[in-house]
């Protein structure tokens, strides 16, 4: 569809001129009153302007300026005499001129601006649609963090309550005189339980990281009491003796910003993780070391089956399992997405690679201040 371009010059033969200079390429309207010009835009969607100066009724630059309220986003452009320049000047702000051609105009350096003008139109437009799909999306996203808002109440207040009292009459029964299969049934509703917990305790981590609810206690703090063997959770050592893997470290010390708390979190859950994947007899090395930029780089390293680029991405995802889909899974698949949101907090993030056999999974953080 042809761009619509409105010439106004109240002498006939200039309107013609400017007919079959454009009429080619664009739909031309024209017309030598600037009151008539006026009832035109109000009827016609018109992508550039172009208006003699002096004209009677309205000069050119107060037509612009008053073309403004109809046609925002049109371009401007004005005739003008070698002796009206410097009142033209003065006056192109109020109409938003684009430029200004002088009379008599080169035909060619018309055609030119006219092009350049259409395209500047055609950027405009397509930046107010992309202004209009960002809005979009940001009401989206305000969407999506009032359903993450939402779905932490109900999991609080609709699952958790009833989950505390399930768990507490377990522990009842179990005070009381059972046989074995009731003993064996009750230990399988209490493991259903916790494993649902589990779930449910996750998931409210990982929203409330995602959505920036997580409230952090920031200090200085040192690496060695966050990095080290002491730090871990029995499950980890457990699931380390139990696979037959050694755990190595190697840490510097070196003061960093962080949560303590969830920083103790992040590295057990990826220690676990390690532990979790590697190969039996093989060792899971746990490096910390500073940059020279300040910065400090935990690399927890094990060695495993490879991982290709897109199961990387993957297991970054929530409810992610590396296991054989075909078979039940102890976990919730949501570790290492904990992890890169509450990282996110801290303004660092997991890398991931897999090179053969080795895994490496780590992050930076960076002293106070920086």
């Amino acid at each position: 569809m042809k761009h619509s371009i409105l010439c106004v010059d109240d002498e006939a033969d200039n309107i013609d001129a400017l007919e079959r200079l454009f009429r080619r390429k664009y739909h031309v309207l024209k017309t030598t009153s600037p009151m008539e010009a006026l009832d035109l835009l109000k009827k016609n969607k018109v992508t550039v302007i172009i208006s003699d100066q002096r004209m009677p009724q309205l000069t050119g630059v107060e037509l612009l300026e008053k073309s403004i309220k109809t046609h925002p986003n049109a371009i401007r452009i004005l005739l003008t005499g070698y002796t009206d320049i410097d009142s033209v000047v003065s006056a192109i702000n109020a109409g938003q001129i684009y430029r200004y051609v002088t009379k008599p105009w080169d035909p060619v350096d018309l055609s030119n601006a006219i092009d350049k003008a259409v395209e500047r139109y055609e950027i405009g437009e397509e930046l107010v649609e992309k202004n209009r799909a960002l809005e979009e999306a940001l009401t989206e996203l305000k969407t999506l963090d009032q359903a993450k808002s939402q779905f932490m109440m109900l999991v609080n207040h609709e699952l958790k309550t009833p989950l505390t009292s399930m768990l507490s009459f377990a522990d009842l029964l179990a005070e009381t005189k059972l046989d074995s299969d009731q003993g064996r049934m009750l230990s399988r509703v209490k493991s259903a339980a916790l494993r649902l917990q589990e779930m449910i305790n996750d998931s409210l981590e990982y929203v409330s990281a995602e959505t920036a609810q997580t409230k952090l206690e920031m200090k200085s703090v040192a690496t060695r009491s966050l990095f080290e063997e002491d730090a871990l959770a029995e499950n980890v050592k457990k699931v380390a003796a139990d696979r037959n893997v050694g755990l190595r470290f190697t840490i510097e010390n070196q003061k960093v910003y962080c949560d303590e708390k969830v920083m103790r979190n992040v590295f057990r859950r990826l220690t676990h993780n390690a532990a979790k994947f590697a190969k039996s007899g093989t060792e899971v090395e746990v490096t910390g070391a500073s940059n020279n930029d300040g910065s400090y780089e935990l690399t927890i390293e094990n060695q495993g089956p490879a991982i290709d680029e897109k199961k990387i991405t993957a297991l970054l995802k929530p409810f992610t399992l590396n296991e054989n889909a075909l078979n039940h899974s102890v976990g919730t698949g949501m570790g290492l997405s904990i992890c890169q949101a509450l990282l996110k907090l801290h303004r660092s993030s997991l890398q991931f690679t897999s090179r053969g056999s080795t895994i490496q999974v780590g992050f930076r953080l960076t002293p106070k201040g920086k």
